[in-house]
């Protein structure tokens, strides 16, 4: 059985120090992925944009963003001077939208803070808005040659692996010794850095993979411990698991018939909790509730749609949409009743969302809002 000592779990990563670097390196160069755009740049804006929209997404969802997010903000200035609303526009759809805040906070941090340039060290990065100690290591990894590790969930993986670490990753004292032996393996040429970097990313994507790993083709395959004490699928160990909850709502989806052309009403949510920011159709907690906004003749007319399961990392959201299409006149005369939903408030117990403002929006315009990815689909299908 693997011991998960610290003491050995540093011994086991300065014995396998520098050949684990020399063949990772070697390996990346041979074999890793060159065909994704921000590994064609050492610019810190691309890479620390790379970065965060990485985390929690999928490679194949981002490059489409990546491109269109560069090409409306080709700078961090650009970036940085951009309204938020618009920002979160161009999010929508990539989901976990307080990265979008902390992206435009933290550009706006390195114009005001530090003259449009980024600062060229880990300790420096992590100063700034949204930027934790693996998205700062890999920033200063590839860009400024920096000798310190990234940590994210495949590095855990593939470093565990390797150094035969059992310590329960969901202890921080055991998460700091992984990270202490990940320091201690680097490459001795900060000029190796971002091909050790990005071949650990490429290892934990490609052939560490969480079930069925590959090892016959990793460069590491005689050097790891969990191969050959067959427990490559056990490790790493993390034994404390997310607890998923349940969320209901009804989407009350307004529809306009006015002069210009159809309209939609939208509301902005807090900017706490899940869509923090975003515009959504307004969100109740059942039918009684639909009644008692719009009065009984209106509620009566309302449309069921088929309800939508909304699946985030920690809950499944379902909501039932019920449509209702109203006169000019009828909106008009129902504005002033939807205008007292929006008041200062966060996200309360029981699911009552206060939102913080609203407004009829043209459907020819929806594509400039900031909207989440399931009322975008419902209303651009």
């Amino acid at each position: 059985m693997i011991t998960s000592s610290d003491a050995l779990l540093q011994q086991a990563a300065q014995q396998r120090q520098p050949v684990l670097a020399e063949r990772l390196v070697a390996w990346q160069g041979r074999e890793g992925r060159h065909h994704l755009p921000w590994q064609q740049t050492r610019d810190p804006y691309r890479v620390w944009l790379s970065e965060i929209m990485l985390q929690q997404t999928q490679v194949a969802t981002v490059l489409g963003y990546y491109g269109r997010f560069l090409q409306r903000f080709p700078t961090v200035a650009d970036l940085a001077a951009a309204p938020l609303d618009e920002v979160l526009a161009m999010w929508s759809g990539l989901g976990y939208y307080s990265r979008a805040r902390n992206l435009h906070r933290c550009a706006q941090a390195v114009v005001a803070d530090h003259g449009g340039r980024f600062p060229g060290t880990a300790a420096e990065l992590q100063t700034l808005p949204g930027i934790g100690p693996s998205t700062a290591a890999a920033v200063a990894a590839f860009c400024f040659g920096e000798r310190i590790s990234i940590l994210d969930g495949n590095v855990k993986r593939v470093l565990a692996r390797v150094l035969g670490w059992e310590g329960d990753l969901s202890v921080a004292a055991h998460e700091r010794a992984l990270w202490q032996a990940a320091q201690a393996v680097l490459p001795v040429r900060g000029e190796d850095m971002p091909s050790y970097t990005q071949g650990l990313m490429d290892l934990g994507a490609t052939l560490c993979t969480p079930r069925k790993p590959a090892c016959l083709m990793c460069p590491w395959t005689e050097l790891c411990a969990a191969r050959e004490a067959g427990d490559t699928e056990r490790l790493p160990v993390k034994t404390r698991k997310l607890k998923r909850g349940t969320r209901e709502h009804w989407w009350l989806w307004l529809v306009r018939q006015a002069p210009s052309g159809e309209q939609v009403w939208l509301e902005q949510l807090p900017d706490t909790g899940v869509w923090a920011g975003l515009w959504t159709l307004p969100l109740l907690d059942d039918e009684a509730a639909l009644t008692a906004l719009l009065g009984a003749p209106h509620a009566a007319a309302l449309e069921p749609q088929p309800r939508l399961k909304h699946v985030l990392t920690h809950l499944d959201w379902w909501l039932h949409p019920r449509r209702l299409v109203l006169t000019d006149a009828q909106a008009e005369a129902l504005t002033p009743t939807l205008a007292t939903r929006h008041a200062e408030g966060g996200e309360p117990a029981g699911g009552r969302i206060v939102t913080q403002d609203g407004r009829w929006v043209a459907v020819d315009d929806l594509a400039a809002w900031g909207l989440p990815a399931p009322v975008r689909k419902l209303l651009q299908p």
